[in-house]
């Protein structure tokens, strides 16, 4: 069975932190690649960041150096604190297991959760 189910969303004021939780059904979590998405109204989805088996990390561009990707192996659990949150990060974030190329993992869901909200007020 294919299970993520996401938590930890809400409203914040920029500047503030949320730590994001995924939690994943056994089969998907063995997935070699699993990442998070995020989609704004009226936008396009965009990968956020994803990690690999082996702990390797990838971040887009608008939030390097403020959200963490992390995984609980002993939970089948899939985080990511963000910190420094703006207005411009809110959107509904999903987590996902990820498509993959050769030994790289691609912004290309296979399964995805419903997501979980996260509001940023100025």
């Amino acid at each position: 069975q294919v299970s993520l189910v996401e938590s930890g969303g809400g409203s914040v004021q920029a500047g503030g932190s949320l730590r994001l939780s995924c939690v994943a059904s056994a089969n998907t979590y063995s997935s070699y690649c699993l990442g998070w998405f995020r989609q704004a109204p009226g936008e396009e989805r965009e990968g956020v960041s994803f990690i690999d088996r082996d702990g390797y990390t990838n971040y887009a561009d608008s939030v390097k150096g403020r959200f963490t990707i992390s995984k609980d192996d002993a939970k089948n659990t899939l985080y990511l604190q963000m910190n420094s949150l703006k207005p411009q990060d809110t959107a509904v974030y999903s987590c996902a297991s990820l498509r993959v190329l050769g030994s790289s993992c691609l912004y290309d869901p296979i399964n995805a959760g419903q997501g979980t909200q996260v509001t940023v007020s100025s």
